[in-house]
């Protein structure tokens, strides 16, 4: 889907904030705060999302802008892939999420995996690095990373629930529930499985 507004009032939100940490000329400062409003507008507008909701959401930051990192467990057991159902939304997705203060990404990826599906994993290697516009997922007023991190099973039990999931279960590629493409979409399933076999693989960039 085309919306070059979203890209445009993401960059004008960025521009905005930097200016706002950086900026020392109480004119400038001034000026940066209304392209911070314009940006809020925008994004209110197209979405029809209220004022004060899309500022929480999207504008309430400070320091200069950088990119959101979602880190992705992939677990693999005899050609097929762990997914958790989200509560969210009712789709299915690798467990993960966005990346904690104070860990490592090896870390989120095992906190996330036991959370949300009960398993202990232990990390084996990175196989993908992928920023999120580049692929077919929802339009997202958040620039996104996804880090995808093949991780073996080594214990643990399945979770009927979680805080953030409704389901646990193990799928092959014939027989995909369906996906929850917010976080993350068929094709980086296949890739992720095209990855982890070859055990020489470059990790996947962008």
């Amino acid at each position: 889907m085309n919306m070059p507004w979203l890209e445009w009032a993401k960059q004008i939100q960025a521009i905005s904030q930097a200016g706002l940490e950086y900026g020392e000329n109480g004119y400038d400062l001034e000026r940066y705060e209304a392209l911070r409003t314009i940006s809020v507008e925008m994004m209110s507008y197209f979405t029809d999302t209220p004022v004060d909701k899309v500022r929480e959401l999207f504008a309430s930051e400070t320091g200069y802008a950088t990119p959101k990192v979602d880190i992705r467990a992939v677990v693999i057991q005899e050609n097929t892939i762990l997914l958790v159902r989200e509560r969210a939304d009712g789709a299915w997705s690798l467990p993960g999420g966005w990346a904690d203060i104070g860990y490592t990404p090896s870390e989120v990826a095992v906190k996330e995996t036991k959370e949300e599906a009960g398993y202990d994993v232990r990390p084996v290697r990175l196989l993908a690095v992928l920023d999120k516009k580049r692929h077919p997922h929802p339009p997202s007023p958040n620039h996104v990373y996804k880090m995808f991190i093949l991780c073996e099973l080594v214990g643990g039990e399945a979770l009927e629930t979680g805080l953030e999931t409704t389901g646990v279960g193990f799928f092959d590629m014939s027989g995909l529930p369906t996906l929850s493409t917010e976080r993350n979409t068929a094709g980086q399933l296949q890739k992720m499985f095209e990855l982890a076999r070859n055990a020489n693989s470059q990790v996947l960039l962008d």
